[in-house]
Parts: C-alpha cells; structure tokens; sequence
C-alpha cells in the first residue's frame, strides 16, 4: 500500500533536512505521508537553512551536506505550480487569519492541492499560527 499524499509547509521539511529537536517527527510523518509543497518551498528550505548558519544553529558544513538532499527531496514531491486562484485564495486567508504572505500562499496551495476539499487530507507543518488556519480551513493538521 503506497504512502498517502500530505501537504507540507517549509517548516516540517526543515526538520528532515538537518537534525533538530523536531527531526524524530518528521521523520516518523516522512515515512507516513508523501510530499505535496508549494512551488517555492525548495527556496523557503534553503532561507530557513541559511537563516541557521546565521544565527549559529548549524555550520558551513551541515548546509552543504544538506543541499543534497533538499534538492533530492524536491524532485520527488509533488509540486503545486501557481494558478489563477490561489493569489486571490490567498489574499482571502490573510483577511481571516494572521499569516505572513508566504504562508497564506502554502495554505492556499494545499488548498488547491485537495481541490478545496481539505476534509481528510493532511497538513503538515511546524508553525502554530499556519497549523491554526490549517485547521479551520479544514485539514487534518500533523504539527511537527
């Protein structure tokens, strides 16, 4: 039996591309769901890994072992390409939650992932202001 399809947010991938306090779940929903990202989450990856090495969280190293794998997982997921309705989806979800632009933009790509149907379908991420809209949006919200 194959893996179901989940959405997942930049910051639970994160956590599979460098070890963290929240790699052991990742991990564990790694090997339960497969990836569906928004088109840009390979870009928001490399941010939130550089933004690491910045602040002391890993080394020049750790970074350029991972690349690797970032660009080995990006090939695999199933990439949610942009369309005329998630900008407009998008724009709506800030005007209901408090998001930043780039999560009302993965919210309304895993939107368009489940056809807008998010009844059943998974949303994985690590950020509790996208976990919470995620929820009321409908999906079945795996903090990591």
């Amino acid at each position: 039996m194959s893996r179901p399809y989940a959405f997942w947010d930049s910051s639970a991938l994160i956590p599979l591309c460098v070890s963290q306090p929240q790699t052991a779940v990742a991990r564990t929903l790694y090997a339960k769901f497969r990836i569906v990202a928004w088109w840009a989450t390979q870009v928001e990856i490399v941010s939130g890994l550089t933004r690491l090495i910045r602040m002391g969280g890993m080394t020049q190293q750790q970074f350029l072992a991972s690349k690797p794998f970032v660009q080995n997982l990006a090939r695999r997921w199933v990439s949610i390409h942009e369309s005329a309705s998630i900008v407009p989806s998008a724009c709506r979800l800030l005007e209901l939650h408090p998001l930043r632009a780039a999560d009302a933009l993965q919210l309304a790509a895993a939107l368009e992932a489940c056809e807008h149907s998010p009844l059943g379908f998974a949303f994985i991420t690590g950020d509790q202001r996208l976990s919470d809209a995620a929820r009321q949006a409908g999906f079945l919200v795996e903090v990591v």
